[in-house]
């Protein structure tokens, strides 16, 4: 478990910056698009949940493992237009994207309490499942507004804010305002 957290300090103080985050905006907002595009008109494989299987259910978690090492790459995001691209239906990707963050939003703040040698107070836990519940029922009260969207819409409205959203990252980056100007340890 040591080695795991050590190579993930590695992973955050390489790719942690504005200048992946920002590349990581926009490559993601492209293939929300082209994948969005290339999609229109054909009729998804898997219309529900339901008819998920093991294959749809593995290759969903290796899109959502690009989240975990590029930073802005968004685990929801990724999961997303990875299950549409497979085949899998708007809604259906949306909803199995959903049901997922539970067990990844868990597993992550685990990690984020054993990053510190479990030298997190009882205040500091209480703090964080608050926060935790409180997402949760946010996340709930959104869900149904955005599946409601996207029964009407592609996620093409998405992916173009995403580009625009990386390059305000970019520019505010180069600017100075985010991330400390150039990236750490470049001229």
């Amino acid at each position: 478990m040591h080695a795991f957290l050590q190579q993930s300090s590695v992973l955050d103080e390489h790719l942690y910056n504005y200048v992946v985050v920002a590349i990581s905006l926009i490559l993601f907002g492209i293939a929300f698009i082209v994948v969005e595009r290339f999609m229109k008109g054909k009729d998804p494989k898997v219309k529900t949940v339901n008819q998920l299987n093991w294959g749809h259910a593995i290759a969903i978690g290796l899109f959502q493992l690009l989240a975990a090492v590029f930073p802005g790459a968004s685990r929801s995001g990724s999961t997303i237009v990875g299950s549409i691209a497979i085949g899998i239906k708007r809604e259906a990707a949306a909803k199995f994207t959903f049901f997922l963050a539970i067990p990844v939003m868990l597993g992550a703040s685990l990690l984020k309490i054993l990053k510190y040698d479990g030298s997190v107070t009882g205040h500091e836990i209480g703090l964080l499942l608050v926060g935790m519940v409180t997402a949760f029922g946010v996340s709930l009260l959104i869900i149904n507004r955005l599946m409601a969207f996207i029964k009407k819409h592609s996620f093409t409205v998405f992916g173009w804010y995403r580009i625009a959203l990386g390059v305000i990252v970019l520019i505010l980056g180069a600017a100075g305002v985010i991330g400390g100007g150039l990236i750490q340890g470049a001229a």
